[in-house]
């Protein structure tokens, strides 16, 4: 078992960063063979997903509908402002799971890794698990 981190710097306040070649690198310099790669985001404004990275339309058409389903202006309890944003991180989820096969990544054709930023712009971390 190997582990790691990954640093995320993000520009906006909500974005989704495609994390998809650091985490390659990651495996790579593991020595990885055959196995499963776990990428968990210790953050609760923030979430990690895999989608489509070849058209970034699809990014923004997550991050619209998000906007539109959870609204900015709510009777939220929370005081510190940005429920909306650990609203959007619990229906996205803090991980995600990659096969490994003879060291890469067994995504589909149009599959990424993204970190999702919610309450950004900030310097986030992602930790990784190679078993």
């Amino acid at each position: 078992m190997v582990a790691g981190e990954i640093g995320v710097k993000t520009s906006g306040r909500m974005e989704f960063v495609d994390v998809t070649a650091e985490l390659a690198r990651a495996v790579q310099a593991a020595g990885a063979g055959d196995g499963v790669l776990y990428v968990y985001n210790p953050h609760t404004t923030a979430g990690v997903t895999i989608n489509e990275g070849a058209d970034p339309a699809v990014r923004q058409d997550i991050l619209a509908v998000f906007r539109e389903i959870i609204p900015a202006r709510f009777p939220y309890r929370h005081a510190e402002g940005n429920s909306p944003a650990h609203v959007m991180a619990s229906l996205v989820g803090s991980s995600a799971v990659v096969f490994v096969s003879g060291g890469r990544l067994e995504l589909g054709t149009w599959q990424k890794v993204f970190f999702c930023e919610f309450d950004g712009p900030r310097q986030r971390k992602l930790r990784w698990r190679l078993c």
